[in-house]
């Protein structure tokens, strides 16, 4: 949030070179577009989680027959490079970030209240890893596909520039997969890619003319990723960590479930109507 309030100021202090004297009309539709570049939060500190008795409550500890845990190596926040921890992990991956919008604005004397709708698309992606004592790797990784949103705003005109906060609801599609160097279990997944969250941001736009808008903003989104799972299962003997305390095998998840980045974009939009 304070990079958010920052970098507003920072663009705010930018487009106020050569505002008008009078105030200018914001009512009506627009429709428009942005490019930008999506960024995650560090999260080397994430790890994946384990439930061995298929209770659906994830923290269980997986063991070998010692017994030891089987995943005392340790685990890292990013794609693996090899089976074990010396192999190292790759960052994940920030993207650009692109998309369409259309919206409307009311305005009242200097405030101006509105909605609108967005598509955007990225490609930015977050990893994580376990590393077992065979030496194996394991991870689990989530691609943003697109975020379509419904956002309100609202912010005061200063002359020919808005000031503006907005936030609302955010739809998304996340590609789950998941990669192993393990040749002796079989791993299912399953889950739902289609997740929801919301979004919140800041912005300036400046009016370049009666039809033109140009603006810049800094949108954070917040997704609810919790529904993804991989199952370890046979056909590895019985004495196999994995199946040791249910056959059926063990199941993975994320120990985070919020898929969170942050969008830094410029705006154009073209003014409708009269």
């Amino acid at each position: 949030m304070q990079k958010l309030l920052a970098t507003t100021a920072a663009l705010a202090a930018l487009l106020s070179v050569g505002a008008t004297a009078q105030a200018q009309d914001w009512n009506g539709g627009y429709v428009g577009g942005h490019v930008g570049y999506a960024f995650q939060p560090e999260d080397d500190d994430e790890t994946i989680l384990f439930d061995t008795n298929l209770d659906g409550t994830f923290g269980d500890q997986v063991n070998t027959t010692a017994p030891a845990n089987a995943f005392s190596p340790g685990f890292c926040g990013g794609r693996a490079n090899g089976p074990t921890p010396a192999d190292g992990c790759s960052d994940d991956e920030d993207s650009a970030d692109y998309g369409l919008r259309a919206g409307y604005d009311w305005q009242f004397g200097n405030w101006v209240f509105g909605a609108l709708g967005e598509v955007s698309f990225s490609e930015i992606d977050d990893s994580v890893s376990a590393f077992s004592t065979t030496p194996a790797r394991y991870t689990m990784t989530r691609e943003l596909n697109h975020v379509a949103a419904i956002r309100g705003r609202g912010g005061y005109a200063l002359n020919n520039i808005l000031f503006y906060g907005t936030g609302g609801f955010a739809f998304a599609e996340v590609d789950h997969s998941f990669s192993t160097s393990n040749g002796v279990n079989t791993f299912t997944e399953s889950g739902d890619e289609e997740v929801t969250g919301y979004q919140l941001g800041a912005g300036v736009e400046w009016n370049l003319s009666d039809r033109w808008r140009l603006g810049a903003e800094y949108i954070y989104t917040n997704l609810e990723d919790d529904d993804y799972t991989v199952r370890a299962s046979g056909p590895a003997p019985a004495t196999n960590p994995f199946i040791l305390v249910n056959a059926a095998g063990t199941d993975f998840q994320r120990s985070e479930e919020e898929f969170d980045f942050d969008s830094a974009r410029l705006t154009l939009t073209y003014r409708l109507g009269g």
